[in-house]
């Protein structure tokens, strides 16, 4: 179940915001689903093969006398949130100061959302990537974050567009304004068109040569809004599927038309660009409003709304950039007491949230789901000024893991170059970026960077895992540690 999954994973590493660990299961039903709350038999097959790469990486990091059994191999995950490309330069960074400390191979997953995941689908391309340098993806993504985005509404480009959707209907998909959103980080990632599908990844993972990427959206409902409704879905190279019924397809199969669990129309894999959105929703009357349990209600007034009011909510509410894919849960009702199933889980998975007030509340929520998760404590200073790095963990907790919490922020970056090595006063500039004003270069919207504000947001990143390095080793220690005492 989700709570021994999470028991399974020793150390996360969150950099920027959020983070998320999830997995599922194999069921032995003869439908073109999957039902289950374990891992699938790829990911399975993946894991004992990653677990090789693991323990020789770590054996070498830290000049073990011998080699780590499979049961002693820590799970590390690297888990990111998206934000633009602040977030994909700042994902690059981190991973070169993880290649740079060999520590990349020590890695088992990646998880991200938004701009991270433009991250990871350009990483996984290359089936062999974390095995490399990375100076040449990271050059090709400057150089794709630096150019010029006029082009993106050129006659030509438009003429694509339409083509595209087009063609993307004919197959026998819902067409919306972020299908049209996708075709445009196509764009702004790319310098032509970006054949790769999200289950062609699968060649990077057969010989378990680098860390299993997990990509995360958020499945919402029409007139709902995302504090009453809203679903995390996760996407892998093997499965797509929600955790919370345990519920998966094919990654190929995504999109595709399912009824009872077969697969009735099958549609081509999208192109992994129609992925790149934050959203997608599944047609609003084909599962009931999930109620709560008595105990849990909340009470509000409400008053049934007019005719103006409601068109004035519909202008103000409606979200033309959500994605629309059918319903491969279509033609399955919920039983009854599926809320007293104890593999269901309700509305969140496993979410860490780095913005300070919302790790109170996920420490606070895995409490009430007797989830293992050490405690967050951090001083009025912190909150107004956070450090480089974090690291929280509650060793008299069976299970508990280890959570290093890495956010983006400019600390000591504006006085050092590398760790130990302090700017002269020529080198002062290159240690200012303004990463949190209403006029900052990185801010969320921001689709252009100059090769100066590139550098510096890579530089920062990769220093501040470099720097905090100690504190990493620590936490990996740690996590061995534990394992051999549990074996």
């Amino acid at each position: 179940d989700v709570e021994q999954n999470f028991q399974h994973m020793d150390v996360l590493i969150s950099n920027i915001h959020v983070c998320f660990y999830l997995s599922n299961c194999s069921c032995q039903q003869d439908l073109d689903m999957r039902f289950g709350f374990n891992l699938c038999s790829e990911e399975m097959a993946f894991l004992g093969k990653r677990k090789r790469y693991v323990a020789s990486a770590l054996k070498n990091v830290f000049h073990l006398p011998h080699e780590l059994q499979d049961r002693e191999v820590p799970v590390v995950a690297i888990i990111t949130t998206g934000g633009g490309l602040k977030s994909m330069t700042g994902l690059y960074g981190s991973l070169m100061g993880l290649k740079k400390l060999n520590l990349l191979d020590c890695i088992t997953y990646i998880s991200g959302l938004s701009g991270t995941t433009w991250t990871m689908a350009n990483l996984y391309r290359d089936a062999y990537w974390s095995q490399k340098d990375l100076d040449s993806h990271i050059g090709e993504a400057q150089k794709q974050a630096t150019k010029c985005k006029m082009g993106c509404f050129s006659m030509d480009r438009m003429k694509y567009y339409n083509k595209q959707l087009c063609q993307r209907k004919e197959e026998g998909y819902r067409t919306s304004f972020i299908d049209l959103w996708g075709l445009m980080i196509e764009y702004l990632l790319n310098d032509g068109k970006d054949p790769h599908k999200l289950s062609e990844q699968q060649e990077a993972l057969c010989d378990g040569q680098n860390p299993l990427p997990i990509y995360v959206s958020v499945c919402v409902r029409d007139s709902y809004s995302t504090n009453d409704f809203k679903e995390w879905v996760e996407f892998t190279p093997y499965e797509v599927g929600l955790l919370k019924y345990g519920a998966f397809v094919r990654t190929e199969h995504f999109g595709s038309e399912f009824f009872m669990g077969r697969l009735l129309k099958k549609l081509p894999e999208s192109r992994i660009c129609y992925l790149q959105g934050d959203f997608f929703s599944p047609p609003v009357d084909e599962d009931p409003v999930l109620p709560t349990r008595p105990h849990e209600l909340r009470t509000r007034m409400y008053t049934p709304p007019g005719a103006l009011s409601s068109a004035l909510r519909g202008a103000l509410t409606d979200r033309f950039s959500v994605a629309q894919h059918h319903n491969f849960l279509k033609g399955y009702q919920l039983h009854n007491n599926y809320m007293e199933n104890q593999h269901f889980c309700r509305w969140k998975v496993l979410t860490i949230f780095v913005i300070l007030q919302s790790l109170d509340k996920a420490c606070k929520y895995y409490s009430e789901q007797k989830i293992p998760f050490p405690t967050i404590s951090l001083t009025d200073e912190d909150k107004k000024n956070l450090k480089e790095c974090y690291i929280f963990q509650d060793s008299d907790l069976p299970g508990c893991p280890i959570v290093i919490f890495l956010p983006l922020v400019n600390d000591t970056f504006q006085e050092y170059k590398a760790p130990g090595v302090k700017r002269c006063c020529s080198e002062m500039e290159e240690g200012q970026l303004d990463l949190t004003s209403s006029c900052s270069p990185y801010c969320m919207f921001s689709v252009r960077y100059t090769d100066d504000n590139y550098r510096k947001l890579l530089n920062l990143s990769e220093y501040n895992i470099l720097n905090n390095s100690q504190m990493i080793m620590q936490a990996l220690q740690t996590a061995m540690q534990r394992r051999r005492q549990m074996c």
